[in-house]
């Protein structure tokens, strides 16, 4: 991998991060588009820049992290799920990690979900973070873990999730951004921790890839953020569905067209 592939795969992993558009589905195009072959940095990489996407939430939403212990305590709870289940079925997600088609056809569902969920949840009570309980915190961590399903996006999961729990479309992708941050840094230390036991070293340029992939991926993710909360705000989840059932057809003709998709 060099520095421009590093470039596009930050700018990818930014941009889609927080949305409902499931990253690794667009990591797999744009990897298999550059031609980037899989192997365990490149594996390393797409991991550990979410780290610079985890950043930009705690800039955006200083406040809220130094606000109380309880906004904490709900996403110790929220998270709990994810951790049980990704420990429990560690084998089974990554057999499905190895099926791009799986990816394909996942945003296919997801799509038409998000095409008719703002009509599902149209009365939200909830319009406050600070009136989200712990049992519904726990509700949208079982949510979140229908995105161990490549393809699901977990950014997309926990929001529908939280809509289904009374939460406005702003309040339930807030939490969602918030969720994150425990999620993706569980992630990036296993990721790490499997790296080094599997004997694998980084070199001096690969330290340097990773720093860079960081950085964009933080500055593009503050920008996907914003934007997308104004544009829930005032349009809901449509054109998301509509943009992932497209993403999700291209793979599914292509792999049946028989291209090789990468997953990486």
């Amino acid at each position: 991998m060099n520095f421009i592939q590093a470039l596009i795969l930050a700018i990818i992993e930014g941009l889609t991060e927080f949305l409902p558009v499931s990253s690794t589905g667009h990591m797999i195009i744009g990897s298999s588009i550059m031609g980037i072959a899989s192997d365990p940095f490149v594996k390393l990489f797409t991991i550990c820049i979410q780290l610079g996407a985890i950043l930009s939430v705690v800039v955006l939403y200083f406040k809220r992290f130094f606000k109380s212990i309880n906004f904490y305590i709900k996403l110790v709870i929220a998270f709990i799920p994810a951790a049980i289940f990704g420990v429990l079925l560690s084998d089974k997600i990554d057999q499905m990690l190895e099926s791009p088609l799986t990816v394909g056809i996942s945003l296919v569902v997801g799509g038409v979900i998000l095409l008719f969920v703002d009509k599902w949840f149209s009365n939200p009570t909830i319009n406050e973070e600070a009136e989200i309980n712990y049992l519904t915190a726990l509700k949208i961590g079982f949510f979140q873990c229908l995105a161990m399903i490549p393809g699901v996006s977990r950014s997309g999961a926990s929001i529908v999730g939280g809509m289904s729990q009374k939460l406005s479309r702003k309040v339930a992708a807030e939490f969602s951004f918030f969720l994150a941050v425990p999620t993706m840094f569980a992630a990036t230390g296993k990721k790490l921790l499997d790296f080094y036991k599997e004997g694998h070293s980084i070199s001096h340029e690969q330290i340097q890839i990773l720093a860079f992939g960081n950085v964009v991926a933080f500055i593009i993710a503050l920008l996907a953020i914003k934007s997308f909360i104004g544009y829930l705000n005032k349009n809901g989840f449509k054109l998301f569905g509509w943009y992932r059932i497209i993403v999700g057809l291209v793979i599914i003709v292509l792999i049946l067209s028989g291209h090789q998709l990468s997953i990486i």
